[in-house]
C-alpha cells in the first residue's frame, strides 16, 4: 500500500505516437527558425506568399460557405439535437460559458487591435482618400467583418464537429475525431495520429508567436508607465511570469483556474469598456454602433466575397486573407476548446451562443475603442495617437488611454487585462495541447499539464531571443490552406451524420408498431399507488436485478436462436444493466435501464427530511444509444419491460429501414 503514492506520481496517460511525433517536429521546427531564422522567414513567406496569390479565392469561399452552414445548422431542425446524449445538460452556466469563449477566441487581440485597427484603415483604406469621414465609416466596416461573424463561424463549426462525435458518438475529443465521418475507424491509426500532430504543432506555435508577440505590447505598456526597459531581458522575464502564472491555472484544472480567470477577464473588460464609453463621447459611440451594426449587416455579403478582382491590391493579402489564415490556424486550438466547454447544450443553443454573444460584445468593443479613437484625431485635432501607431502599433492603446481623466488607472487596468488575457491563452492552450497528446482525456497527471504549459513558454522565449518569431507566425497561417480543405470534406461528414441523427428521431415518431398483446394488466388503484412511490436506491436496483434483467435475458436468448449476437450486460456499482445487438456494419441497437436519482418533492417530505441531503428518490430510467429518454419503468411486470425491448428495437429496425433507402 505505501508504494501505491509513488506509482500514481508518475503515472502517464499520454498517446505516444503523437506526444513523441509533436514534441520531435517542434524541437526540429524551433531550432531550424531560431538556427537560420532569416532562410526560415524567407522559405516560409515565400510559401504564404504563393497561397494568398493562388488560393485566396479559396479562402473566401471556405470562410463564407462555414458561416452559411453554421447559421444553417442554428436555424433548422438540427438545432435540436444535443451535443451529447438526450439526458445531458451543460457544465457551464451561460456567464462563466461566455467568459470562456471570449477569453480563448478573442480576449487578446481585441486589446492590441482594438485602438490600432480602426485607426490604420482610417489613414491607409483600400479605396479612397485617408482621414476623411468616409474613410473612417469605412475603416469601422472593415474592422467589423475582420472581427465579427466570420471569425466566429470558424471556431463554431470545428467545435461543432469535435463535440457532436466526441461526445454524442463516445470518439475521443481530438481533432482527429473529425475526420470520422470520411475514413471511419481509420482515425485511431496513423491517419489520426498526423492530423493531432497537425493540432498539436498549430497550437503550440499559434500561442507561442502570440505570447511572443504580445510580451512587446506589455513592455511597451510597463516602459510608457513606469520606465521599465524595452529590452529583450524585460520580454523574456515577462514570458515566465506568465507561464507560471498560466502552469499555475492549468493545473488547477478548468473548474478552478480557466474559469475563474476568464470570468475575471469578462468583468474587467466590460468595467474598461464602460468607463471609456461614459469618458470619452457617450452618445457619439452609441450612435456609431448602431450605424456600424447596421453598415456591416447590409454589406456583409458584398465585403464576403469581394477580391478585389478588378482592381488588385495587396491590402487584401495583408489584412482579409491573414485574418482567414489565421483564424484558420487557430481554430483546432480554440475550437477544441470551446467543445469542451459545451457538452450538454443544443446545437441551436450552441450556435446562438458561439456566434452571436462573443461577435457582439467584440463589435461593441471595437466600436467604443476605434470610433473614440478615430474621434480623438478627425474631431479633436490630436494627430499624435495616428502618428505613434504608425510607428509602433504596441503603444496605441496606452496612447490612447492618456487622452482621457484617469489615464494612470485606466492604462494599470489594461496592463492587468493583457496579462490576464495572456494567462489564459496560454492555460487553456496548454490543456488543449494535453488532451490532443493524451488521446482525448483532460483527466491527466499534473507533469503533463506542466511540461507542455513550459514548452510554449520555452518556445517563445528560444524564438523571442533568436528573431524566428515572424517565420513559425508565417508557415502556422500557410498551413490553413490544407486544413480548411479538410474542414470542408468533415462539414459535409457532418451533415450527413446529423441527417442520420434526424431519421432516428423520426422513424421513432413515426414506426407502426406490432400491437402489444398483454397478459397481466395493471389495476388502476395498483397504477396509481407505483405512480406515488418515490422508491429509495435499493428497491430500483432490486427491480433492475429481479425483473428487468430476466427480461433482458429472455429476449437475449430468443434472438441468439436467430443467429443474432446479443450482449447482456450489469454494472451494480453503476446501478445500471445493458442489453445491446450488434448488427455488424450497420449501426448496433442499445437498451439500457439505470438507477438515477432526483430530490423528493416536498409534499412527501417531513420537516426533518427536507433538510437532509439524502432525501431522495430513484427511477429506473430507459437509455438508448443517442441517450436518455427521460420515462421511468419502475414497477412495471416482466412483460411490460419486455414489451418496451421490442417495441425499442423494432423502432430501430424501421430505422435502419430508411437509413438503407
Amino acid at each position: 500500500m505505501s508504494d501505491e503514492p509513488q506509482k500514481l506520481k508518475f503515472e502517464s496517460k499520454i498517446n505516444p505516437p503523437v506526444f513523441g511525433g509533436a514534441a520531435a517536429l517542434i524541437m526540429v521546427l524551433v531550432a531550424y527558425a531560431a538556427i537560420m531564422p532569416e532562410q526560415a522567414a524567407g522559405h516560409f513567406s515565400a510559401i504564404q506568399a504563393a497561397v494568398i496569390a493562388n488560393a485566396g479565392w479559396f479562402y473566401v469561399l471556405a470562410v463564407a460557405l462555414i458561416l452559411l452552414f453554421v447559421s444553417f445548422l442554428g436555424l433548422s431542425r438540427f438545432g435540436d439535437i444535443k451535443l451529447g446524449p438526450d439526458h445531458a445538460e451543460p457544465q457551464f452556466n451561460n456567464k462563466s460559458w461566455f467568459a470562456m469563449l471570449f477569453s480563448a477566441g478573442m480576449g487578446i487581440g481585441l486589446m492590441f487591435f482594438g485602438v490600432a485597427e480602426p485607426v490604420m484603415h482610417f489613414l491607409d483604406p483600400p479605396v479612397g482618400d485617408p482621414g476623411t469621414v468616409q474613410a473612417a465609416q469605412e475603416a469601422m466596416k472593415i474592422t467589423f467583418f475582420h472581427w465579427g461573424l466570420h471569425a466566429w463561424a470558424i471556431y463554431a463549426i470545428v467545435a461543432l464537429i469535435l463535440a457532436f462525435f466526441a461526445y454524442r458518438h463516445g470518439l475521443p475529443l481530438t481533432l482527429r475525431s473529425a475526420l470520422y465521418p470520411l475514413i471511419g475507424d481509420r482515425i485511431y491509426g496513423p491517419i489520426g495520429h498526423a492530423v493531432d500532430i497537425f493540432a498539436v504543432l498549430g497550437t503550440v506555435f499559434g500561442v507561442a508567436t502570440s505570447l511572443g508577440f504580445g510580451v512587446a505590447q506589455v513592455n511597451a505598456g510597463l516602459s510608457h508607465l513606469f520606465g521599465i526597459p524595452n529590452t529583450t531581458g524585460s520580454q523574456v522575464t515577462i514570458i515566465l511570469i506568465i507561464t507560471a502564472l498560466a502552469t499555475v491555472s492549468v493545473v488547477s484544472g478548468l473548474e478552478k483556474g480557466i474559469r475563474r480567470l476568464s470570468e475575471l477577464n469578462l468583468i474587467l473588460a466590460v468595467g474598461m469598456m464602460t468607463l471609456i464609453l461614459l469618458l470619452g463621447p457617450t452618445v457619439l459611440l452609441l450612435q456609431a454602433f448602431v450605424q456600424n451594426t447596421g453598415s456591416y449587416l447590409s454589406e456583409i455579403v458584398s465585403k464576403t466575397f469581394n477580391l478585389y478582382a478588378y482592381d488588385p491590391t495587396d491590402w487584401l493579402g495583408g489584412w482579409t486573407l491573414f485574418y482567414w489564415g489565421w483564424w484558420l490556424s487557430w481554430s483546432p486550438f480554440v475550437g477544441m476548446f470551446i467543445a469542451r466547454i459545451s457538452r450538454g447544450r443544443t446545437i441551436r443553443q450552441f450556435v446562438l451562443g458561439v456566434l452571436f454573444v462573443p461577435a457582439g460584445f467584440t463589435l461593441a468593443w471595437m466600436t467604443v475603442f476605434g470610433n473614440s479613437a478615430i474621434d480623438l484625431i478627425l474631431h479633436q485635432d490630436i494627430p499624435v495617437i495616428g502618428d505613434i501607431i504608425s510607428q509602433d502599433s504596441a503603444l496605441a492603446l496606452f496612447v490612447f488611454l492618456e487622452q482621457y481623466p484617469l489615464s494612470s488607472i485606466l492604462s494599470l487596468l489594461a496592463m492587468l487585462m493583457i496579462v490576464v488575457f495572456f494567462v489564459t491563452s496560454a492555460d487553456s492552450g496548454s490543456m488543449v495541447v494535453d488532451m490532443l497528446a493524451s488521446g482525448g482525456t483532460d483527466h491527466t497527471p499534473v507533469w503533463q499539464r506542466i511540461f507542455w504549459t513550459s514548452l510554449l513558454g520555452i518556445v517563445a522565449i528560444v524564438l523571442l531571443l533568436a528573431g524566428g518569431l515572424s517565420a513559425l507566425q508565417t508557415v502556422t497561417i500557410a498551413s490553413a490552406l490544407p486544413f480548411s480543405i479538410v474542414l470542408m470534406a468533415a462539414s459535409y461528414g457532418l451533415y450527413k451524420a446529423l441527417q442520420v441523427d434526424l431519421q432516428k428521431k423520426d422513424s421513432q415518431l413515426l414506426a407502426n408498431l406490432a400491437p402489444r398483446v398483454t397478459r397481466n394488466p395493471v389495476s388502476w388503484d395498483k397504477r396509481l399507488r407505483t405512480m406515488m412511490q418515490f422508491p429509495r436506491r435499493s428497491h430500483v436496483n432490486r427491480f433492475i436485478d429481479e425483473v428487468v434483467e430476466p427480461a433482458m435475458e429472455t429476449v437475449a436468448e430468443e434472438l441468439r436462436k436467430q443467429q443474432v449476437n446479443v450482449v447482456v450486460a450489469s454494472d451494480e456499482e453503476r446501478n445500471r444493466v445493458r442489453f445491446e445487438v450488434h448488427l455488424g456494419e450497420e449501426i448496433d441497437f442499445e437498451y439500457e435501464v439505470r438507477a438515477r436519482a432526483y430530490l423528493r418533492p416536498a409534499f412527501v417530505m417531513t420537516e426533518e427530511e427536507a433538510d437532509e441531503e439524502e432525501a431522495k428518490y430513484f427511477r429506473a430510467e430507459v437509455h438508448l444509444r443517442e441517450g436518455g429518454q427521460d420515462y421511468d419503468i419502475m414497477g412495471w411486470t416482466r412483460d411490460q419491460v419486455l414489451g418496451d425491448i421490442l417495441d425499442q428495437y423494432e423502432k430501430h429496425l424501421h430505422f435502419l429501414h430508411v437509413v438503407r433507402e
